[in-house]
């Protein structure tokens, strides 16, 4: 498998699919066993800065990692393209770090795709909206800044007449956010597509906690559900192109759903960056988290 970005557009307004203890044992009667934890906790939490750093500047194309303090491992995820021998470069390199390491491998390839929560099109790509947003009076539409960087100029459909709006701000590799400001605010609608004729209300935004049961909506696969796994996440799609902080999550996407909202009941998670796999046989989806994006550019959910 291999880690993609998942381009894909939503259709108008409307077509809005966006939207990441100490344990102390206390031994009575050895007064050093008390101070120790929170010696291994420091240690811990170094060592694992260390080893993220060091998975990173192995620089392999095709991985996925987040650190996990209450483990004390970094976890990597490899998708097909990862062979035998870079694992094994991957393992050596957090050797000296004192973290353990935890691999784990998917189907496909990570890839960012360029394809459509309901489409919009730029540029010959296609992606899908996430979050319909705004600041004041003004009212623009929040996507995957892999698909923002195709073209300045978005439509609401393929032949490039029903106008969408112009790109206001764009953020990738390093992040994967982007922002479009409506040329009719009359376009925006606040709500996420449900692919069923219905449309879910987005009333507030959130980072996602570990475990948490979610869902996406894309242009592609339309809705799906799953669970969070990891969070903070960094990904390396290959060619420079390496994205920190996200969500990492086993919903499954397709290319063209770049872009499209992550979302549970009514609150606002995060927006379709890329992954690997597809939604016949599942696979791994990582999200900008939407908090950090409304943060930068100072636009909220509606």
């Amino acid at each position: 498998m291999t880690f993609k970005p998942l381009g894909s557009l939503s259709r108008r307004a409307r077509l809005i699919a966006v939207t990441s203890g100490l344990v102390t044992a206390v031994a009575l009667a050895a007064p050093t066993a008390v101070a120790q934890p929170t010696q291994d906790t420091a240690v811990t939490k170094a060592a694992l800065a260390d080893a993220s750093t060091a998975v990173r500047g192995a620089d392999i194309a095709g991985t996925a990692w987040y650190t996990d303090a209450k483990t004390g491992k970094v976890v990597v995820t490899v998708d097909s393209t990862v062979s035998a021998t870079e694992v094994a470069t991957i393992e050596k390199s957090v050797t000296d770090t004192g973290a353990k390491i935890d691999i784990k491998h998917t189907p496909g390839t990570f890839n960012k795709l360029i394809a459509g929560g309901q489409a919009i099109y730029a540029g010959g790509g296609r992606c899908s909206l996430g979050f319909n947003v705004r600041s004041g009076s003004t009212y623009y539409a929040l996507t995957a800044g892999h698909c923002t960087e195709i073209g300045s100029t978005w439509y609401t459909n393929s032949a490039g007449t029903a106008s969408l709006g112009s790109r206001a701000g764009s953020s990738f590799p390093g992040n994967d956010y982007g922002l479009i400001r409506h040329s009719n605010s009359a376009n925006a609608d606040g709500r996420v597509y449900l692919y069923n004729g219905s449309y879910q209300d987005i009333t507030s935004a959130a980072n996602p906690t570990v475990g948490q049961a979610v869902k996406r909506s894309g242009s592609t696969t339309g809705v799906h559900s799953g669970t969070v796994t990891g969070l903070n996440a960094t990904v390396n799609y290959g060619g420079g192109d390496i994205v920190s902080g996200l969500i990492q999550t086993n919903v499954c996407a397709e290319p063209g759903d770049s872009g499209g909202s992550l979302f549970a009941g009514s609150t606002a998670l995060g927006l379709t960056s890329g992954g690997s796999g597809n939604c016949s046989s599942g696979g791994t989806t990582f999200f900008q988290p939407v908090v950090e994006a409304l943060n930068a550019y100072g636009v909220q959910v509606f």
